[in-house]
C-alpha cells in the first residue's frame, strides 16, 4: 500500500520537502513563512507575498495578557513539566473572539464577494457591496466579523499598516476592499463607530493571497504559537501566573444558588 504526499519523505540519508532537498536546496534558504505559505499552497510565493504574509504572522503573535496568554502561563504554572501542554493551553483559546476573527472575517468577505458574483471596479461599487452586507448581518442579528476591538476603541494600529504593506506590494485585492468599505459604511446602519480589528484585516489579506478560507485560524495560530512561547519565556524569567491565581483564590466570594 502507497500513501501519497507532496510534502516531505526521508530514507536513511536525506530528507526532502516538497521536491527540494531539504538540507541543500531549503534550510539557510528559505524563511520559515516562505516555507509556511509553500507548504500550504504547493507553490513557492512571490517575495511580495512573503511580506504580506509574514507581516500577517507579526501581527498576530502577541497582543499582551489576552486569555490565551493567561492560559498559557497559569497551565505553565500547574504543570511547568509540560510546555506543549502549556502552549496547547493557550492555542486552544483561539475562537471566535480571539484569534478565530481572522477566519470568520475572511469567510464572511468572500462569502459576500461569491454572492454578489462580479468583483466591484471602483470604491463606490464596494461600498454598495459593504452596505447590503452590513444591512443584511444587522437585520439577522448578526456580528460583522472583524468589527469592534476589547482594547481600540477608535483605531486598531495593525488595520491600515497592514492595508499600506499590501498597497507596497500590490496585493491589495477584493477582500481587503471590501473590508475597507465596512469600515466607511457600517456607521450608517449600525448607527455607531467601531474601529476595523486587527484580526479582521489579517483575515482579508489572508484571503487575498489565495490561502484555504478553511484554515486561516490555522495561521493566527501559528502567529501566535510563537507568541505563547514569548510569554512562557517571559513567565520563567519574571512569573506571574501565581500572583493571578492567589488573586482570584483569595477574592472568589461564596455566593449561595439562587432558587428556581
Amino acid at each position: 500500500m502507497e500513501y501519497p504526499t507532496s510534502l516531505g519523505t526521508s530514507d536513511a540519508d536525506t530528507i526532502s520537502l516538497l521536491g527540494q532537498n531539504l538540507a541543500d536546496d531549503l534550510m539557510g534558504k528559505v524563511g520559515f513563512g516562505e516555507l509556511t505559505f509553500w507548504m500550504v499552497t504547493q507553490r513557492r510565493p512571490t517575495k511580495s507575498e512573503v511580506r504580506v504574509f509574514e507581516s500577517v504572522l507579526v501581527a498576530l503573535a502577541d497582543h499582551g495578557f489576552t486569555p490565551t496568554a493567561i492560559a498559557a502561563r497559569i497551565t505553565y504554572l500547574s504543570a511547568p513539566d509540560s510546555v506543549q501542554g502549556a502552549l496547547a493551553a493557550g492555542l486552544l483559546g483561539g475562537g471566535s473572539r480571539f484569534l478565530g476573527v481572522t477566519e470568520d472575517c475572511g469567510q464572511f468577505l468572500d462569502a459576500v464577494l461569491t454572492e454578489a458574483g462580479e468583483i466591484p471596479t471602483d470604491d463606490a461599487g464596494f461600498d454598495a457591496l459593504a452596505l447590503a452586507a452590513v444591512t443584511r448581518a444587522k437585520a439577522e442579528r448578526k456580528f460583522v466579523a472583524g468589527l469592534g476591538h476589547p482594547v481600540h476603541k477608535v483605531l486598531d494600529p495593525r488595520t491600515p499598516r497592514l492595508i499600506e504593506i499590501a498597497e507596497e506590494e500590490g496585493l491589495r485585492g477584493p477582500h481587503l476592499r471590501l473590508f475597507e468599505a465596512i469600515g466607511r459604511v457600517h456607521p450608517q446602519v449600525l448607527g455607531r463607530t467601531l474601529p476595523l480589528n486587527g484580526a479582521g484585516v489579517c483575515g482579508a489579506v489572508l484571503a487575498d493571497l489565495g490561502l484555504p478560507l478553511a484554515l486561516l485560524r490555522g495561521f493566527a495560530l501559528l502567529a501566535r504559537a510563537a507568541g505563547l512561547l514569548g510569554q512562557l519565556a517571559e513567565e520563567q524569567r519574571m512569573p506571574i501566573a501565581n500572583d493571578i491565581y492567589m488573586s482570584v483564590d483569595r477574592n472568589a466570594v461564596y455566593v449561595p444558588p439562587k432558587p428556581e
